[in-house]
């Protein structure tokens, strides 16, 4: 925090002296959970810490905190519901082959991963990928399960390919 301007420390203790318990209420009535509000307030204002300079510019302090709170609420909700569908599939496997918990925190991590990389591909191209990474499907059973051509598979994966490749660059 020492890289900050002594003045633009002092705006971002006012932000957060002004804002922060609204924020919580706002985060509230969306998740219906405090303690889930109040760690994303805390995130988004850990965000805010991470633009200082962007704080120059706002003239609606409210309306920017719920947006950067927002992104933070479908990052949540979205994590949330892919750690509910693996938790649930993973309690319908045999008692034997469940894994630990360690094992299951590993997996869920790694799914949420998974998810955040695909995230900005458009859902043909990554329902494409995901059927032949994760499924084994051929393309032509890709294709016959989306209802397209073979050649918009190819075009599909190329592009899911390339967007996981310009992620790890």
């Amino acid at each position: 925090m020492s890289a900050i301007r002594p003045s633009l420390h002092h705006d971002i203790a006012l932000l957060y002296q002004d804002h922060h318990g609204w924020l919580v209420g706002w985060l509230r009535r969306r998740l219906g959970h405090a303690g889930d509000a109040a760690d994303l307030a805390h995130d988004t204002f850990v965000r805010v810490l991470g633009k200082p300079q962007a704080l120059a510019q706002v003239r609606e302090p409210r309306a920017w905190l719920s947006t950067i709170a927002h992104g933070l609420v479908v990052d949540h909700v979205r994590r949330a519901a892919l750690e509910r569908a693996c938790l649930d599939a993973i309690a319908a496997l045999p008692a034997a082959l469940a894994p630990s918990a360690e094992e299951r925190h590993l997996l869920v991590e790694t799914l949420v991963r998974i998810d955040a990389l695909l995230a900005g591909l458009p859902a043909k191209a990554r329902s494409a990928f995901l059927l032949s990474r994760l499924d084994g499907l051929s393309y032509p059973e890709i294709a016959a399960r989306l209802g397209v051509c073979l050649s918009s598979v190819e075009k599909y994966m190329a592009t899911a390919i390339r967007h996981c490749l310009a992620l790890r660059a």
